[in-house]
C-alpha cells in the first residue's frame, strides 16, 4: 500500500452529479480511499440526491464504509461499462454490488447503568479481523469500537475507554487492544486516526505510552516490552525537526520556536478534503474561496485534516475567527496538550535510554516558557506564526498538570482559574466560547474529565477532584435515567444531553463507558 502520495489539482464541485471546476479538490496521485474507490469516488461524492436524510448515504463516510460483495477490482471492472451514472443509476449499480454497515444501533435497555455499560462491553466488542474488507484495516486481535457511526478502532478514544475495561476485569481486551496499536506501529510507523483506509494520512493525540502504562499494572514488563513500538511512535512525531531552521521552523509536525527548542504541531500528510468529511469539507472550501477568491484552499483542507487528528474537530481553538470553521488554522498552533503527552512519552522513553530525560526536560521548560499566561492563570496554546499565545482559553490546559509538568504554584493557579471558569454543573466544559461547533461550549467529553480529575488530585486538590467527579457521574446517571443511553458528549452547563458538530450526539460510547466506570471504582 503506498503511505505517501503527491498532491496535484484538478476541478470538482457538488452540483447534481455534473463535475465543474470551482473548487480545487481531486487530486491526479489520489488518496488511498480514492485509489480504492477509482471513478466510482468522483461520481458518487459528486451526487447530491444520495446523500442526505432519507437517501441512500447519511454522510461521507457511510459511503466509504460499504463492503464490497466481491473482489474490487472485478467491480470496477464493471464499473468502467456503466453508463448510467444517474443518482438511480449509481443507486443501483452501488445495491448490487455493496452492502452498508448498520448504524445507529439502540443500545439502551432497562438495566442499572454499571449492568449496561457491562452488556456495552460485549456490544462494541469486535473479534479479531481475518483480512482487509473494503476501507477497514484488519486487526489480528480483538477490540472495542466507540458505537453509533463510528464501527472502527480510534486512536486517544480507546486509552479512556480500556480505563474502564481494566476497572470491570476486562483486562485480556486490553492487552489485545495495546498489542493491535503496537502491531499498527509496527506496519505504518505510527498509530492512524482510525483502523480505515481514509485515516492513514494522520494520527491522534498519542496516548500509546498511557495505555503501555496502564497494561504495566498487570504485566510489569510492558514498557520494555513496547519500547520499540514507543519509540517508532516518537521518530514519527519528530520526523522533520532536522529540516526545521529560524527561516523555516516548521517541518511536517515539527516546530522550531524562537529558541531553537523543537515542540509540536497536528500535521496530517495530505491536503485535500477528508475523505470520510468529503463532502461538508468541499462546502466549507467554497465558503472560504467565497471570502477569499485569490486564496490556496489546499492550505485549508490541510488544517481541517489536522484539526482532526487533533481529536477536537472542531473547535474555535483552531480559528482565528471563534464563529468561523473556514478561518482554521491547526497547523499554525503548537498545542499544549501534544507537547504534554510527547512529554511523558520521553519520560517512558528515558526508563530504557537516558537520552529521552534531557529531551524531556527541554520540553518541559518551552511549555512552561511559552504556554504559561500569568495573567489568565492558565496554559495557552502557542502561535508560531504569530510568535503569541493564541486567544481561546480551552480545557487543553489542564494538560501539564496531567502530566505533572507544571510547577506546584502555577498547578495551585490553573486549578483556581479551572474552579471559577471551566466547573460547570455537569463537570469541566471544553472551551469559553459557544460557536455550534461541538469542542466548544456547552459541551464536555469524558476524556477532559478524566484528565482534570486526574490533574486536581496530582496537585493536593482531592476536594476539587471529588467534586468533579460528582458532577459528571451524576450528570450521566441522570441522562442515562431519561434516555437509557451513554452518549459520546453532553452539555456540562445545563447537565444535559446535547448536540453541534458535524453529525448527531452518538450512543455506546466507549470513553463514556470507560471513564464513568474508571471513576465508580477508583
Amino acid at each position: 500500500m503506498k503511505k505517501f502520495f503527491l498532491l496535484s489539482a484538478l476541478g470538482l464541485s457538488l452540483v447534481g452529479c455534473v463535475p465543474e471546476k470551482t473548487v480545487s479538490v481531486i487530486t491526479e496521485n489520489q488518496t488511498p480511499v480514492q485509489e480504492y474507490f477509482g471513478p466510482l469516488f468522483q461520481d458518487v461524492m459528486q451526487c447530491d440526491e444520495l446523500f442526505g436524510e432519507g437517501k441512500l448515504f447519511t454522510d461521507s463516510k457511510s459511503f466509504l464504509d460499504m463492503v464490497p460483495k466481491r473482489d474490487m477490482q472485478a467491480i470496477l471492472a464493471d464499473y468502467e461499462g456503466w453508463t448510467d451514472k444517474s443518482a438511480a443509476g449509481l443507486s443501483a449499480f452501488l445495491s448490487a454490488n455493496f452492502d452498508q454497515l448498520t448504524l445507529g444501533v439502540d443500545f439502551s435497555d432497562q438495566s442499572e447503568i454499571d449492568v449496561h455499560v457491562k452488556k456495552l462491553w460485549k456490544v462494541l466488542r469486535r473479534e479479531a479481523d481475518s483480512l482487509q474488507v473494503g476501507t477497514l484495516l484488519p486487526l489480528k486481535h480483538s477490540y472495542q469500537v466507540p458505537g453509533g457511526r463510528f464501527t472502527e478502532i480510534y486512536y486517544w478514544d480507546s486509552y479512556f475507554t480500556m480505563l474502564g475495561l481494566m476497572a470491570d476485569g476486562e483486562t485480556e481486551t486490553v492487552q489485545d487492544m495495546v498489542q493491535n496499536f503496537a502491531d499498527l506501529i509496527d506496519a505504518y510507523g505510527f498509530i492512524p486516526n482510525g483502523n480505515r483506509l481514509y485515516y492513514t494520512g494522520r494520527s491522534q493525540p498519542p496516548f500509546f505510552s498511557y495505555m503501555v502504562e496502564l497494561l504495566a499494572r498487570i504485566k510489569p514488563d510492558a514498557v520494555s516490552f513496547y519500547a520499540e513500538q514507543l519509540e517508532k511512535e516518537y521518530i514519527f512525531w519528530m520526523k522533520g525537526q532536522e529540516n526545521c531552521t529560524a527561516d523555516h521552523p516548521v517541518s511536517m509536525h515539527c516546530v522550531r520556536m524562537p529558541d531553537g527548542t523543537i515542540l509540536n504541531r497536528y500535521y496530517d500528510a495530505y491536503d485535500t478534503p477528508r475523505d470520510e468529511m468529503y463532502r461538508n469539507d468541499v462546502e466549507t472550501g467554497k465558503a472560504f474561496l467565497a471570502l477569499h477568491p485569490e486564496a490556496d484552499e489546499h492550505q485549508l483542507f490541510r488544517d481541517l485534516r489536522s484539526g482532526a487528528e487533533s481529536g477536537w474537530d472542531f473547535s474555535s481553538r483552531w480559528f482565528t475567527d471563534a464563529q468561523d470553521l473556514s478561518s482554521i488554522h491547526t497547523t499554525d498552533i503548537v498545542p499544549v496538550d501534544l507537547n504534554c503527552l510527547l512529554y511523558h512519552l520521553e519520560l517512558m522513553l528515558s526508563t530504557q535510554k537516558e537520552e529521552y530525560k534531557e529531551r524531556a526536560e527541554k520540553r518541559r521548560q518551552a511549555v512552561l516558557k511559552y504556554c504559561w499566561n500569568p495573567e489568565n492563570q492558565w496554559f495557552m496554546d502557542y502561535d508560531w506564526k504569530a510568535r503569541k499565545q493564541t486567544p481561546v482559553m480551552s480545557i487543553a490546559g489542564v494538560l501539564p498538570l496531567f502530566v505533572h509538568m507544571a510547577a506546584p504554584e502555577q498547578g495551585a493557579a490553573a486549578l483556581g482559574t479551572l474552579e471559577r471558569t471551566f466547573l460547570k454543573a455537569g463537570g469541566v466544559v471544553t472551551t469559553l466560547n459557544q460557536t455550534g461547533e461541538q469542542w466548544d461550549a456547552p459541551n464536555g467529553w469524558a476524556p477532559h474529565q478524566w484528565i482534570s480529575y486526574q490533574a486536581m488530585k496530582n496537585y493536593g486538590r482531592e476536594d476539587l477532584a471529588q467534586e468533579l467527579k460528582s458532577r459528571w457521574m451524576r450528570m450521566i446517571e441522570n441522562v442515562y435515567l431519561s434516555t437509557g443511553k451513554m452518549l459520546e458528549k453532553y452539555d456540562v452547563i445545563k447537565a444535559s444531553n446535547t448536540g453541534g458538530g458535524e453529525y448527531a450526539n452518538q450512543d455506546g460510547f466507549g470513553w463514556t463507558n470507560g471513564v464513568y466506570r474508571a471513576l465508580k471504582t477508583e
